[in-house]
């Protein structure tokens, strides 16, 4: 046999085979794998200072005359022999990154496979002929890739997981007919032999089919209607982790994909896989104890399994929600949950760094002996090859860095995971027994009173009801242990708030009407902080607590403060909605319910920053308002394309906002006043924009399983509610220079573009500012007003002994009327009236334009802020019906705007 000293001489002290020898001396698998083919050699030296390709692996199995399944073995294990020896060589030398060589190793498999596999099923096509499903459709083996495979990150020396499945039952088309299943169970034994038997050759991968329905004692292969049932019945949370890296390798991939989604990512936010993969964790960590596995660095503690756990749970959670999340490779995975605000940028960084640094070891464990192992050796031979392998001189030097790696991924797994929570520190906590049972009356009245509750038996029964329910009685046991372990907490917290009693009613409302969802429960037992959070907005607001409850997946927003209290970026809003949306084309129920959750979640941001005081009014307003305007134009791009006989790709539409929405002023349950215009000769155009006006209205007041859209009042039209529902630019443009109310010119003050065609929007601002400064009788224009203002009073009749701020004289309409009038009356002198920058803006205008007095129209502004405060205040404090104070309390704004009306209208 030839030496590979003779091979490699001595006296060549070229840089590539100073580069081979130090491969050789990591690798005993390369020296001897040389040493048994020496023709090996050659194209090594030949091919080392470039990475494989799958056309260059493909192109050299076709090299090989195939005609049995000998000589089909034979050309896959030759394949892999040169493919692990140039992978060798170049990761060891650093000529290539750890990306390389995994994606070398999982497209050596794919090329395996789908090579082995097209040989295969021809040759039993020609026995038995072609499988065909009950529609007659011919049908094939469907190789599913799992684990590393399928993300991707194949190991040098792994074995390769793998399920076989094929579309529907029926039989071959042949002489000798035999069932699809016998037949893709015969085909999925030979792929298995051909790439995993151990030859004369070797092996090309060992195989693994245990991750299958049932494991080992289940059938190889199964139809798709088979793993349905099975997963959708009885598939475990182990499983889905495992299918998060699946992916089809040979066959069809659509229908199985789209099958397997709602297993692996539930359509909710999926808490409750904390504890699953802690519990999976801890498995594996009795399991590695027991067996002494500390040096595992896949299993051990800090190991690779650690951060793959991190990146999963986060998929898991939120892949259902965020379709980002659903790709396979860890790395980039980490990097999405740093993008995305998870975890922080700096966390990420070293679980990054720990990940490539453990893979890279991985491999060079294994290429010592091409052996499938993640054990440190012991010996002191493998230990200087391993050491010089990861570039160390010594082996102590190289334990030092592992150490530091593997230190800062069990910290990082501890804390994503609250391994410190199971402590069980809080168990003595006084109240933790008053819900747990079993204390006298007496004494659990005491003892809430000691913690701040001043109706200590009231507070009592509320518990005792809610452990009483069917509701509660009727829970999983899981969930009832969740429910049991917050519920102490919740007593603590609500007892530290300013309002006890208030607090913890509002607290067992939202924890009953949210504990048949586990989720839920885990996410508040996952997050001490965010329970402590909703606790205190619960104390701040019977609004916010109510919309918690109604709609329990923004809970999910409290997890982080920094995105809770940011400024908000409209823009980047924008882009999130329109990613979310085309997600789920195709899909519109789904759609309708990723706009209804995407508004709650801003206004609950809003309402969150609010009672923070780190709102003022105007402000709050703007919010709401920019919101409703990116809410409007999503609806348009995405029902436009469903509308039935649709003439053009964009359309020629525009909506215009009226009222609160128009003057930028809505509050929190503001319904929208707008109408809609379009410009188009099309001779169809008239029918074709009312549909997608029904429609665009059905999207924004139909009810969901999410919840409402809007409210929308769409009777600001021409002709209002007996107009046709959308006009087009020049009719409007008639309509309002000689059929409209003054009524409607006053309503057109607060009007502007807000959503579709922008060139809509600049006629319809001309059509607007002409009306706006078009000559007017003063007396009947104050008359008109007035006229109207009375039928208004009549509408809202005030019988109780309170100042309705709304309604009644010297309150939020009268301001609004007075600006109104004043912008009707003197915009033809003066422009800057016709801007819609609010009625407190529009004040101060007329104030500085000397219409009226400075100093009243600075008092009459304040007033209107007040009052617009009291609003928002009363909304979160659960007022549905009109705001209401006692006089006294607002006797100097109500007579700061009498005045002005007087001086104005009077």
């Amino acid at each position: 046999m030839t030496t590979l000293v003779e091979m490699l001489d001595a006296a060549d002290v070229t840089n590539e085979t100073a580069q081979l020898r130090h491969a050789l001396f990591c690798s005993h698998y390369m020296r001897r794998t040389l040493e048994a083919d020496p023709a090996l050699l050659a194209p090594l030296r030949e091919n080392m200072q470039r990475a494989w390709s799958a056309e260059e692996m493909r192109g050299f199995l076709g090299g090989f005359s195939i005609g049995d399944e000998t000589t089909l073995k034979h050309a896959l294990r030759k394949l892999r022999q040169h493919v692990m020896l140039r992978v060798i060589a170049r990761d060891l030398n650093r000529l290539c990154d750890l990306e390389e060589v995994m994606a070398t190793m999982t497209a050596l498999a794919e090329v395996g496979v789908n090579f082995a596999l097209d040989h295969l099923d021809r040759w039993q096509r020609a026995i038995y002929g072609t499988p065909v499903g009950e529609d007659g459709e011919a049908q094939q083996l469907i190789v599913i890739g799992m684990g590393k495979l399928g993300g991707r990150e194949l190991n040098v020396s792994s074995d390769i997981d793998l399920i076989f499945a094929f579309g529907e039952s029926g039989e071959t088309d042949g002489a000798k007919k035999i069932t699809n299943n016998e037949y893709f169970s015969a085909l999925g034994k030979k792929l298995i032999a051909a790439i995993g038997e151990t030859t004369a050759d070797g092996f090309v991968f060992r195989m693994d089919m245990r991750l299958r329905p049932y494991g080992d004692s289940g059938p190889l292969v199964g139809s798709l209607a088979m793993l349905e049932q099975y997963y959708q019945a009885q598939g475990r949370e182990w499983e889905r982790y495992a299918w998060i890296k699946g992916r089809v390798i040979a066959g069809a991939e659509r229908e199985l994909q789209s099958l397997m989604r709602p297993f692996v990512y539930r359509k909710y936010l999926d808490y409750s896989a904390f504890a699953s993969m802690r519990d999976l964790k801890a498995q594996i960590q009795r399991e590695v104890a027991r067996r002494d596995m500390r040096d595992n660095i896949k299993l051990g503690p800090g190991g690779i399994r650690e951060i793959e756990f991190i990146a999963q749970v986060f998929q898991l959670v939120r892949g259902g929600r965020d379709g980002e999340l659903q790709i396979r490779p860890t790395l980039a995975v980490l990097d999405k949950i740093a993008d995305k605000g998870l975890l922080p940028r700096e966390t990420v960084n070293q679980l990054s760094a720990a990940y490539v640094f453990l893979r890279d070891l991985e491999h060079r464990l294994q290429y010592l002996q091409d052996a499938q192992t993640q054990m440190l050796p012991s010996d002191d031979d493998s230990r200087i090859r391993i050491a010089r392998g990861m570039g160390y001189d010594v082996w102590d030097d190289f334990m030092a860095a592992l150490q530091s790696h593997r230190d800062a991924v069990e910290r990082h797994f501890s804390e994503v995971f609250s391994i410190e929570q199971e402590s069980g520190a809080e168990t003595a906590h006084p109240l933790n027994e008053v819900w747990a049972g079993g204390m006298a009356d007496d004494d659990a009245d005491n003892r809430l009173a000691a913690h701040g509750y001043a109706n200590a038996a009231e507070a009592r029964y509320q518990l005792q009801t809610v452990k009483n329910s069917g509701r509660y009685q009727q829970l999983p046991g899981a969930s009832r242990e969740r429910f049991d372990a917050l519920l102490p907490a919740v007593l603590r917290l609500a007892g530290a708030t300013p309002n006890p009693d208030d607090t913890l009613k509002r607290m067992l409302q939202l924890l009953e009407s949210i504990c048949r969802r586990a989720s839920y429960l885990a996410l508040l037992a996952e997050y001490p902080q965010a329970l402590q959070l909703v606790t205190r907005l619960a104390s701040a607001s019977p609004w916010l607590a109510g919309y918690l409850a109604q709609y329990p997946i923004l809970l999910d927003e409290l997890l982080d403060t920094r995105t809770l209290y940011a400024a908000p970026d409209f823009a980047q809003f924008a882009a999130d909605l329109d990613r979310r949306l085309a997600e789920a084309e195709g899909d519109i129920e789904q759609q309708m319910d990723i706009m209804r959750h995407f508004k709650h979640a801003h206004t609950f941001r809003f309402a969150a920053q609010d009672l923070a005081g780190d709102l003022p009014l105007e402000t709050l307003s703007d919010y709401l308002s920019a919101l409703a305007d990116l809410i409007l134009a999503a609806v348009l791009k995405t029902v436009w394309p469903h509308v039935r006989g649709k003439h053009r790709d964009t359309p020629a539409f525009a909506i215009i906002g009226y009222g609160k929405l128009g003057g930028k002023e809505l509050g929190y349950a503001s319904d929208l006043d707008i109408i809609f215009l379009h410009e188009d000769a099309a001779p169809e155009a008239g029918e074709v924009y009312a549909r997608f006006g029904q429609r665009i209205g059905n999207w924004l007041n139909s009810p969901t399983s999410a919840g409402l859209l809007y409210d929308t009042d769409l009777r600001l039209r021409p002709d209002g509610a007996s107009g046709l529902l959308v006009s087009a630019v020049e009719a409007f443009e008639h309509y309002q220079k000689n059929k409209a109310w003054t009524w409607e010119h006053q309503a057109l003050t607060r009007a502007r573009f807000v959503a579709g065609d922008a060139a809509i929007g600049e006629k319809f601002d001309c059509i607007r500012d002409e009306i706006l400064r078009q000559p007017r009788d003063l007396e009947k224009l104050r008359a008109d007003v007035i006229a109207m203002r009375q039928k208004m009073h009549e509408g809202h009749p005030n019988k109780s002994d309170l100042f309705d701020i709304k309604h009644d004289s010297g309150g939020i309409v009268d301001v609004e009327f007075i600006v109104q009038y004043l912008v009707l009356a003197h915009a033809r002198q003066h422009p800057e009236l016709t801007l819609n920058h609010g009625n407190i803006a529009l004040l101060g205008y007329a104030g500085k334009l000397g219409l009226i007095p400075a100093d009243l129209a600075k008092n009459v502004a304040n007033a209107y802020r007040e009052f617009r405060r009291h609003q928002h205040a009363s909304r979160l404090q659960g007022e549905t019906r009109q705001t209401r104070i006692a006089h006294e309390n607002a006797s100097e704004k109500v007579a700061a705007v009498r005045a002005l009306w007087e001086l104005v209208l009077g």
